[in-house]
């Protein structure tokens, strides 16, 4: 099979960014009540190899959610450390971190808002591509680049990373976000051909 895109298909790609982020958005301003906006500046792609280098050594927090049907793989949503905090502020209702390790509510609302982002962006794949896409149970770590690596991506099963560059705009916090996706890219590739 080919793993080529027809070039008139990358619109798609974009579209699929761009019903992600508005299903995102929607799901989180009914969570938190709070008038939430994603917009997604920047798509790339790049090859798992590269990953490591492109992570850095500065540790992440991450969510990572397994696909349990076409395009397979994971999609993973990384915050930094002050984005990551000001997340878990939002979800509690304004309380602050005291800046030391994240607590066990810090940890429960930055997965659930990472699941949330998740479901939301494939959720809004599944609307463009006409079909469902289940997912499983989110992992939460705080990692660097190859601990990252290791986290996501199986050995010899993946070949790229899809990373769209978000920004969660809310009223009072502005959310800095990566997303990572880590399909089968045949599966992939089949599926965008097909549209």
């Amino acid at each position: 099979m080919s793993t080529m895109i027809d070039i008139r298909r990358l619109q798609t790609v974009n579209k699929l960014a761009r019903e992600g982020a508005t299903t995102v958005a929607d799901n989180l301003s009914q969570l938190t009540g709070v008038d939430t906006e994603m917009q997604i500046t920047k798509i790339n792609v790049l090859d798992v190899e590269d990953l490591a280098e492109h992570l850095g050594a500065e540790k992440q927090v991450g969510v990572n959610v397994p696909l349990l049907e076409e395009p397979y793989g994971s999609v993973l949503v990384l915050f930094d450390d002050r984005s990551a905090r000001r997340v878990a502020s939002t979800m509690m209702g304004g309380v602050d971190s005291d800046g030391g390790a994240y607590s066990d509510m810090e940890r429960s609302a930055i997965k659930e808002v990472g699941n949330i982002m998740t479901s939301g962006f494939i959720d809004g794949w599944a609307n463009v591509l006409g079909r469902t896409i289940d997912i499983s149970t989110p992992n939460l770590f705080r990692a660097a680049g190859d601990d990252i690596v290791a986290h996501c991506v199986e050995p010899n099963d993946h070949e790229i990373a899809m990373v769209f560059d978000a920004t969660l705009h809310a009223p009072d916090a502005d959310v800095e976000a990566k997303i990572y996706s880590f399909p089968d890219v045949e599966e992939f590739v089949s599926m965008i051909n097909d549209i």
